[in-house]
């Protein structure tokens, strides 16, 4: 259905759309999005006498000599003059129609990187074109690219991109006014405005400036994709609370919203017993943190926190916790680490916290012995293995238990 107040798109021709499915993009306005790495200016002619060595120069010149030479390898030479310069063209790779195109006494238009020698000026490979002809009005785009996809067919196909898809601006009309003001110097662009500078910016502009993405049509893009990622991240926060969880219920003191107040379960026997067993006092940050994990688990979602800390800080010691709250409840726990060797350490750290508080614990990785293998997997699927404890292989297909707080086909998910 169309949407009041929108342009619909028009529809996208073949080879647009067969260059974007070689760049492996999905949508036609990912066309559009495809932004240029670096820009040629090819809107005005230099002279020779004016050029600089290494510089990339567009002339026009006229033919003086052309003729093809077989050794040290076969190449087209062609030298053109300028005024009372010359310069020496070279291809390496050349057809009859260009050696027809460079008859003596014809004008022609080439583009690119001069070399400097004994000899004088030279480029390598040219670009080639015919004098007399306009000038561009806008810089040339140069794309990231893939093999068999030219610049000049992908020009064409961004620019139909341009022209056909809905590029209706996201914000709402009052909205440029209020972030126009809160910018101050530099005016929001609409975004088909941003998009089509970007790929055809005017030669007058910085350069620097669109190298450091500072240009303003810049600044309206970064708008775009901090709204794009705003809106992501509430669509999954809505996501996530429609998913739902065991409630991991602790009989105890809840921590208040506002308040700092040391959480203190109380008829929570394990919990209780690793707190009094432990060699060191809570600090106040890891009371505060603990508690709010368990507030967490209580609730019917399922639990999304980061724990960030420096090393020592006592990350594990509130990961411990948090997994006597889930076997408190009847429920097996995992503790998933990125590496075997991180999380050999977390094994040994929470076995020796746990173990005497009869807590069967189950090591598994993806490089243990096929016995040692089998023997943690049925200690998992019996429900036996309170905590497991071990890298990815948790959430493999082969590692499943009716008693994980959430379905073994969607552990990977869950767990994540």
């Amino acid at each position: 259905m169309a949407t009041p107040g929108r342009l619909q798109p028009a529809p996208e021709s073949a080879t647009a759309k067969k260059i974007r499915t070689q760049l492996g993009l999905k949508r036609p306005i990912d066309l559009a999005l495809h932004l240029p790495l670096r820009y040629e200016d090819e809107t005005r002619i230099t002279r020779l006498q004016d050029a600089h060595e290494g510089q990339m120069v567009q002339i026009e010149a006229e033919v003086v000599r052309c003729e093809p030479q077989y050794q040290p390898r076969k190449q087209l030479v062609v030298t053109v003059r300028d005024g009372d310069e010359r310069c020496v063209l070279r291809f390496f790779n050349f057809y009859p129609s260009q050696q027809k195109a460079f008859a003596v006494g014809n004008r022609v238009r080439v583009r690119g990187e001069l070399q400097g020698g004994f000899v004088g000026w030279s480029m390598l490979h040219p670009a080639v074109g015919k004098a007399g002809a306009p000038l561009p009005t806008a810089m040339t785009p140069v794309y990231p690219t893939v093999a068999g996809v030219s610049q000049a067919a992908l020009r064409s196909a961004v620019a139909e991109a341009l022209q056909v898809v809905d590029l209706s601006d996201t914000f709402a009309p009052g909205d440029l006014d209020v972030l126009n003001k809160q910018i101050g110097h530099h005016a929001l662009w609409t975004l088909r405005d941003a998009l089509s500078f970007l790929h055809h910016p005017t030669p007058d502009v910085s350069l620097h400036t669109l190298q450091d993405h500072s240009h303003p049509a810049w600044q309206r893009l970064k708008a775009e994709e901090l709204l794009a990622q705003q809106l992501s991240q509430l669509q999954s926060r809505r996501e996530r609370a429609r998913l739902r969880a065991p409630r991991l219920t602790m009989v105890a003191d809840v921590l208040e919203e506002g308040t700092a107040e040391p959480f203190t379960p109380v008829l929570m026997p394990l919990y209780t017993e690793l707190l009094e067993r432990l060699p060191f006092a809570l600090t106040r940050a890891q009371q505060r943190v603990c508690a709010e994990v368990a507030k967490d688990l209580a609730r019917p979602v399922p639990m999304h926190r980061l724990l960030q800390g420096d090393v020592g800080s006592g990350k594990t010691v509130v990961a411990a916790l948090a997994a006597t709250i889930c076997i408190d409840t009847g429920w097996q726990c995992a503790l998933m680490a990125p590496t075997e060797i991180l999380a050999e350490q977390h094994f040994a750290k929470l076995l020796s916290w746990l173990e005497p508080l009869g807590v069967t614990t189950a090591w598994l990785t993806g490089n243990q012995k096929a016995k040692e293998r089998r023997e943690a997997l049925a200690l998992i699927e019996s429900g036996e293995a309170q905590l497991v404890v071990g890298t990815h292989a948790i959430i493999q297909e082969k590692c499943t238990s009716t008693t994980w707080p959430w379905p073994s086909s969607t552990s990977s998910t869950a767990l994540a």
